[in-house]
């Protein structure tokens, strides 16, 4: 089978470091040119997030204490995948109960993408959630510090545009919605 001319061969993978949710991986490589080089990167397994509706509409978020940017950071619940999830849905609804306490009668995967690929392996699952309703207490993991509350989608639209909403993963979730399915019902691929 041919490579692409622009592919690596990697030669040797080791992990340099793990951590609970991560490792960082060193490689080393040949490129194109035939040099020999290092390259390092971070892998993690895949991770779900949830734009969450209620029935009337509004957003349910998360204010979250994220210590890497020390500061309160605003958007919608997000985790990785773990072993006994049957499938992605089954992560969203497991990230969705433990971080807001609500369930969704519907959910619909939204799109993926790969957040940082120069620097990381992450790819993250984006799923709307619909008819979400608080039907039991969050379940938080020991390093979680999260409140909820409920938002328009006007309000979250205008957190966005003036900077109060900075996490990466809800931009785009708020943004991908907006370009592509508000109103629509289904997702577009």
């Amino acid at each position: 089978m041919p490579t692409d001319p622009l592919a690596w061969e990697t030669r040797e993978r080791r992990v340099a470091y793990s951590c609970p949710g991560f490792d960082v991986v060193n490689e080393s490589v040949r490129l194109p040119d035939g040099t020999d080089t290092e390259f390092d990167y971070l892998s993690e397994p895949a991770s779900v997030c949830i734009l969450p509706f209620t029935p009337d509409g509004d957003v349910v978020c998360i204010d979250e204490w994220r210590q890497a940017v020390s500061r309160i950071s605003h958007g919608f619940p997000v985790g990785g995948t773990e072993p006994e999830d049957t499938d992605l849905e089954a992560s969203a609804r497991r990230e969705l109960a433990e971080e807001t306490g609500y369930e969704a009668e519907e959910l619909e995967p939204l799109t993926t993408v790969e957040p940082a690929n120069g620097i990381a392996d992450a790819v993250l699952h984006f799923f709307v959630a619909r008819g979400c309703r608080p039907t039991a207490e969050q379940r938080l993991d020991h390093n979680e510090s999260i409140r909820v509350r409920e938002r328009s989608l006007a309000d979250l639209t205008d957190a966005v545009a003036d900077g109060e909403i900075r996490d990466g993963r809800t931009v785009l979730a708020l943004s991908y919605y907006r370009l592509f399915d508000e109103g629509d019902g289904s997702s577009q691929k």
